[in-house]
This record gives C-alpha cells, sequence and structure tokens, in this order.
C-alpha cells in the first residue's frame, strides 16, 4: 500500500447521520424564528432578537425553544459524525452544541437582559464562527474545504459578521439587530452543512476513483 493510501485510509469519513443533518440544518435555523415569529403579533423581527421568541415573557416561548433544541441535536450529531474534520474543530461544533442548550435553559427577559444567556450566547456564536480553523486539515488527500486557504477564509468571514452582530446586540441604540442576528444565525448553520456536505461528496468521488 502506498504512503498516500495509508493517509487516505487514516482519514476519517463523514458518516451519513452528519450529511443528513448537514440538509437540515439551514432550513431549521430559518424555520424557527419565521414560524415562531409569525404567530407573535407585533413581533418585530427587525428590532428584536430571536431569543425574544424564547423570553420566559413570550407567547411563543415553547415554539422558539423547540427549535433551539432541535439546532443543538443537528450540532451535535454534525460534530460526532463529522469525523473528517480535525477533532479541535469538532470539538469546537460540540460545545457550541451545549451553549445552544445553555441559552435555551436560560431565557433572555424582554426588559434588561440575562448574564448567563449572554454567555451561553456569545460563546455559541465565537464558537460557530471559529470552528472551521480548528477543523482545518493540511493533509493533501483532505477536502479542499477543510484545507488551510477555505479555513482560513470560512472562519475570517464568519468572524465579521459575529463580531458585526455581537456590537449590534450590545448597542440599546441599535434598531437592526433583528436582522444581522438572523444574518449571522443562517450563515452559520449553512457554513457547517456546506462543509459537511463537500465533505461527504469529495470523499465519496475519490473513494470511486480509487476502486
Amino acid at each position: 500500500m502506498t504512503t498516500s493510501g495509508q493517509n487516505q485510509a487514516a482519514l476519517g469519513r463523514i458518516g451519513k447521520p452528519a450529511l443528513y443533518v448537514a440538509y437540515i440544518g439551514p432550513f431549521q435555523s430559518a424555520a424557527g424564528w419565521l414560524i415562531a415569529g409569525s404567530l407573535w403579533p407585533g413581533y418585530d423581527p427587525v428590532r428584536q432578537t430571536i431569543s425574544d421568541l424564547a423570553a420566559n415573557e413570550s407567547p411563543v416561548q415553547l415554539i422558539m425553544s423547540a427549535f433551539f433544541v432541535l439546532g443543538g441535536v443537528l450540532t451535535l450529531i454534525a460534530a460526532i459524525y463529522g469525523r473528517t474534520l480535525a477533532m479541535p474543530g469538532r470539538v469546537a461544533l460540540f460545545v457550541a452544541a451545549l451553549c445552544t442548550f445553555g441559552l435555551t435553559i436560560f431565557p433572555t427577559p424582554l426588559i434588561g437582559y440575562s448574564i448567563e444567556h449572554r454567555v451561553f450566547a456569545i460563546a455559541s456564536f465565537v464558537l460557530s464562527a471559529g470552528w472551521p480553523l480548528l477543523a482545518m486539515r493540511k493533509r493533501k488527500d483532505a477536502p479542499w474545504i477543510i484545507r488551510p486557504t477555505a479555513s482560513i477564509i470560512g472562519t475570517a468571514l464568519q468572524t465579521v459578521l459575529a463580531l458585526w452582530f455581537l456590537s449590534s446586540w450590545t448597542d440599546p441604540t441599535n434598531m437592526t439587530v433583528g436582522v444581522w442576528e438572523r444574518v449571522v444565525a443562517v450563515s452559520q448553520a449553512l457554513y457547517v452543512s456546506v462543509v459537511i456536505v463537500v465533505c461527504y461528496f469529495s470523499q465519496a468521488k475519490s473513494h470511486s476513483k480509487n476502486h
């Protein structure tokens, strides 16, 4: 067996469960706040955050909280079965999922804020922005999307979006925080999905060529 074959054998493969959740993830991310927001008369998605939908005072708290939990479960599955990703990146995704559960357990109030919720939310956004760099592979047989160039660019873009949202979120005069949170939330969910799908089919293509 060649050295290249040995390296390829050692590189983990994306499991089918991760591929399935990759297809579901972006739609689930948007469906939660679209459905919950439509059921709350007077809710302003431009000015109000997604977390407001899961606040104790919210009439749709259970619906939005359920979508938060579902999103966390999908991320856990991606972390467990995304075996092509470097382990630090998988750990970052796993912890980000746990943070999603945390921000659900500690909801934000409609007036004021919850320190616990903010800690979990900020940690989730930071980890969801930085995991591509941690999941990076330098091996030549790794799919291009987790190689250094793509990983650095992906992390940079996600970080800029996350920092922009966090700066808006902590600015009480900002009237478009809801828009930016939705952009970041969908972007982060979509990026995980794209990486998983590209890795899966890249490996499938390489496997078919070798056989």
